[in-house]
């Protein structure tokens, strides 16, 4: 089977490959931004719409789940009806959803839009990165590539918490949402100009709705489970029939999956050793990355008395160290390998994440949180070139959309369980020490920091197990084919 490509692609000029990237990388950063620019002006968003604090986390689930649900559906689909038409109509999506999400005047609608934005995102994110992995073929182009789609995936998450803060300080918390309408206009604009067409040759162009249904429903009844946890307590009867509910329609799903003549995520897929680790490696780590941004950005506005401008210029140094990280993973990777870059990464990023856990009541930004959030930032870079390369570079170009949205798929629902588990876990903490007696400002204080430091304790701790598989799961054979294809070795004089 075959990639068939109705426009010139393969023959593309090279200035018009690049250029591509470029609008492709363009849509990108414009979904990754928005998974965290809300976290800065979730407490202006609070108190507009007037959320109460169980409520405030869905601003962030609501998108990052249904984006997840639909990621699977999305790939698959691009690679049937056409990678540019779902990325074209991503993109119009996403930006009506963001014109919605400005103009809400309740919590329900906002919460709605945000779900409408995932869904625009579900279908142009795998879209894109297919029509990256299909438009650069040469082994050194598709490298360079990807390590800037990386640093992108990467690095646009702090970029959302600068802007956020900009954006809310400057104007107002609609405007995090406002931004994504021109910028959409003109990445569509650019698509429909530059961005040739292509699919793949499948014997069967049918969808799996019924399987997209049942893994959407399954995870967004799992991550409800997670956060009323909170409420119904870890082992209540509720939140127990509430996972199980969760994992029935995922088992239910799998076996969908199985029968199906068409399938929405093809099973045989996992034998793809590099895919499968690199998947589930994503998933933990994307975990404890959103959920630091979620927390750290709670301790600068709230502990700290930060406004939304001067925290969203307080992370700008990991906008730096994720930069800096993907470029020196490009060079380390072909002098030590993808398994020990991406090992190496994990495991700095962790370290990180451990500093975080000291931080004081009366900390300082240089002396406490950027002595956690460099390394971090750092290691992330780090990690995420190898980490593409791993799950999209042992596929073919039939199957870039499947790998393409299981990718995206293990980002965004490993970031939604992240943060729900880590908010669920910080809470608990917190409620634990105030034992719901009248307490002190100060001890007030005192409990929600302690809260913090158990969520960036358990984001560590994900991340950590992440390099563990790492290092366990893939030997220099695994990822052998990788490492001869996308950085083959110099050609002896």
């Amino acid at each position: 089977m075959t990639t068939e490509t109705l426009a010139p692609a393969a023959g593309t000029e090279t200035s018009s490959r690049w250029l591509i990237l470029v609008i492709a990388c363009l849509a990108q950063f414009m979904v990754v931004l928005d998974a965290t620019i809300v976290n800065v002006a979730l407490p202006s968003i609070q108190h507009g719409l007037h959320f109460s604090p169980s409520s405030l986390p869905w601003v962030v689930n609501a998108y990052t789940l249904v984006f997840g649900g639909f990621l699977l559906l999305g790939g698959r689909a691009s690679d049937l009806l056409g990678r540019k038409r779902l990325f074209a109509a991503g993109i119009a999506l996403f930006s009506l959803a963001s014109l919605f999400n400005g103009l809400a005047q309740s919590p329900t609608q906002l919460i709605v839009g945000r779900g409408l934005q995932g869904l625009g995102a579900a279908l142009l994110s795998p879209a894109a990165l297919s029509i990256i992995t299909t438009t650069f073929t040469e082994t050194s182009e598709r490298t360079r590539a990807l390590g800037v789609w990386s640093a992108i995936a990467a690095g646009g998450g702090a970029v959302g918490l600068l802007l956020g803060g900009v954006l809310t300080d400057l104007a107002s918390w609609q405007w995090i949402f406002f931004v994504n309408v021109p910028v959409g206009v003109l990445a569509l604009a650019l698509t429909a100009r530059f961005v040739p067409e292509s699919r793949a040759n499948l014997a069967h162009r049918t969808f799996d709705f019924l399987g997209a249904s049942t893994v959407t429903a399954g995870l967004v009844v799992l991550v409800f489970a997670i956060v009323k946890s909170q409420t119904y307590g870890w082992g209540s009867p509720k939140t127990i029939g509430l996972m199980a509910v969760g994992a029935g329609l995922l088992v239910l799903f799998l076996a969908i999956e199985r029968r199906s003549e068409a399938p929405l995520m093809r099973l045989s897929i996992f034998r793809v050793r590099t895919l499968a680790v690199a998947d589930l490696v994503l998933l933990l780590v994307a975990s404890g990355l959103f959920g630091m941004f979620f927390f750290a950005s709670l301790y600068v506005q709230e502990i700290l008395g930060y406004s939304p401008l001067h925290a969203g210029l307080a992370f700008l140094p990991v906008t730096v160290g994720i930069a800096l990280g993907a470029g020196l993973a490009q060079q380390l990777i072909k002098r030590f390998g993808i398994r020990n870059v991406a090992v190496a990464g994990v495991m700095i990023a962790a370290a990180g994440l451990a500093v975080l856990t000291q931080l004081p009541v009366h900390g300082s930004y240089l002396g406490n949180l950027m002595s956690g959030l460099f390394p971090m930032s750092l290691g992330m870079g780090l990690v995420f070139v190898p980490i593409t390369l791993l799950a999209t570079g042992g596929v073919s170009d039939d199957d870039a959309g499947l790998s393409s949205g299981l990718f995206n798929t293990s980002q965004q629902v490993g970031g939604s369980l992240g943060l729900a588990i880590l908010a669920t876990l910080a809470a608990s903490q917190t409620s634990s020490l105030l034992h719901g007696g009248h307490v002190s400002y100060a001890a007030s204080v005192a409990a929600r920091v302690s809260g913090y430091h158990v969520a960036f304790a358990a984001a560590a701790g994900m991340l950590a197990a992440g390099g563990l598989i790492l290092a366990l799961a893939l030997r220099r054979g695994h990822v052998l084919a990788i490492e001869t294809e996308l950085v083959p070795a110099p050609v002896p004089a």
